[in-house]
């Protein structure tokens, strides 16, 4: 049988088609437009969705058996805030998760319902990216759309009730909207009376695994596919990211270099979370994962080869860093380009350069760029460490994992094993795998991924590069404090 992973990405939709085995038969991404309407804005059209997720499977499946597709699970980014009317028409473009507009709602939930009360609630703090904060500026900004509002769904979800006709949602992905009570896996009343919102309004909870309905039969009949595939609940990207590495079970790692950038930490039992500046939530396997977020990973590459020195080359740009130059670099980049999530909490932070001078090359600033990232992820490891969780290797994927330097440079700066798998798919392989437990096809999210995930590499730290890395990291802990008060400014 045929398995098929969505990976509702920011940029793009990947797809992926996966026999039982595990073995990826093909791949498929499409791209759609990012909006930015304003300055720190950020939304999408989930038509565009939509429309590329329809057209996607069609190409993807054009070469198989179509009769032998069992199950469809979607991964995706999360928080993003995608509301319907009573027409089940969308009623405003969707606001995503690296939107910066909700400070002023942030720091209400935050400060006049309080931290301590939303732990109690949620787990969790308000961050400006959150879905809550979203629905309360939707509510005090467009009282008119919010009058409209009959579904508050996130945008991977928005896929399954348009291919099933189920208003569903998971708990891995929920967990992120700081409405749900994370620890009993069910929506908080208290919460949504704080939104000004109704459980009717909210999407029935599954579990990443479960199934939640079979194709309708008007888009079977529009992909050729049987109207017995199944449906399953799926998971947000980095829960569906960390299935497809393997992170499942107690004291698992795994680091993502996407778009944004998560240290992803799984955990068989739920602890209060007494370091809010990474999130506690819900794991695709049925147990609970913290997990720290940066808003700018991967994209800072991107921004910095496409829209600055204006080049396609990215590997042929990282050639001439050798390891005599890591740790040795005198030049610091500030990896804050869309505000920052954990451990700063700020979406009024912003990018920097520090400590060039004369002497300094381009291949200084395109490495500093690497170890920028490396460093804002290391962050939210040490809040882990401080929380006794002290992970002694990783698993990796993203588009930044590709790269051969990116992951020696995070095995040195983390001083951590770095394990790279056979398939870095990520959120599209986990979705895959999701949706192959939830057809039967393995008993649990454990043992499917215990048998399909295989590592083919590690890259070890070596120890006089982790020692410098080390001496610059305390460095760089000092550079955000230094700039605090200057981002509210700018």
């Amino acid at each position: 049988m045929y398995y098929i992973g969505v990976d509702l990405g920011t940029s793009a939709v990947k797809l992926l088609l996966m026999e039982g085995s595990g073995r990826i038969v093909n791949i498929v991404s499409r791209e759609y437009p990012l909006y930015f309407p304003h300055p720190g804005w950020s939304e999408q059209e989930p038509r565009d969705w939509w429309t590329n997720v329809v057209e996607g499977i069609k190409e993807l499946t054009s070469g198989c058996d179509r009769s032998q597709v069992a199950g469809i699970g979607c991964g995706g980014q999360m928080h993003g805030l995608v509301i319907l009317d009573e027409n089940d028409e969308v009623i405003r473009p969707a606001i995503l998760w690296n939107d910066g507009r909700t400070q002023k709602e942030t720091d209400y939930l935050n400060n006049e319902i309080g931290k301590d009360k939303l732990v109690e609630l949620t787990a969790n703090i308000a961050f400006a990216g959150f879905t809550a904060p979203k629905i309360l500026w939707v509510k005090n900004n467009e009282p008119e759309n919010f009058k409209r509002i009959r579904k508050i769904m996130l945008p991977k979800d928005y896929l399954a009730y348009k291919l099933s006709g189920c208003f569903c949602t998971d708990v891995s992905d929920a967990s992120g909207m700081l409405l749900l009570d994370v620890k009993n896996r069910c929506w908080s009343k208290e919460m949504l009376d704080i939104c000004g919102i109704s459980e009717e309004q909210m999407p029935k909870l599954f579990e990443s695994y479960e199934v939640v309905g079979t194709l309708k039969k008007d888009i079977a009949e529009e992909l050729g596919l049987p109207e017995t595939v199944k449906i399953a609940a799926g998971a947000g990207d980095n829960a569906a990211a960390a299935v497809g590495t393997g992170t499942v079970g107690d004291g698992r790692c795994n680091i993502s270099l996407g778009t944004s950038g998560t240290v992803f930490i799984s955990s068989s039992h739920f602890e209060k979370n007494d370091n809010p500046a990474i999130h506690l939530f819900d794991h695709a396997d049925g147990t609970y994962h913290l997990m720290g977020c940066m808003l700018s990973a991967a994209s800072c590459n991107k921004w910095w080869m496409d829209e600055i020195i204006s080049t396609k080359d990215y590997s042929g740009e990282q050639k001439g860093i050798t390891d005599e130059m890591l740790g040795n670099n005198h030049v610091y980049f500030l990896p804050y380009l869309m505000g920052e999530r954990s451990p700063h909490n700020n979406p009024s932070a912003r990018g920097a350069f520090i400590g060039m001078s004369m002497d300094s090359t381009r291949t200084d600033m395109t490495q500093a760029v690497l170890e920028g990232v490396a460093f804002g992820l290391r962050d939210s490891v040490e809040v882990a460490r401080k929380l006794g969780i002290r992970p002694e290797r990783t698993k990796i994927c993203g588009g930044g994992a590709k790269s051969p330097l990116w992951k020696k440079i995070i095995a040195n700066v983390m001083n951590m094993k770095v394990d790279v798998i056979e398939s870095e798919e990520g959120p599209g392989y986990g979705g895959a795998i999701l949706a192959a437990v939830a057809c039967g096809e393995y008993a649990s999210v454990e043992e499917a991924a215990s048998m399909l995930v295989k590592v083919i590499d590690t890259v070890e730290p070596d120890p006089a590069i982790a020692a410098r890395y080390e001496e610059q990291y305390r460095k760089f802990v000092k550079m955000y404090p230094a700039l605090k008060d200057t981002y509210s400014e700018i």
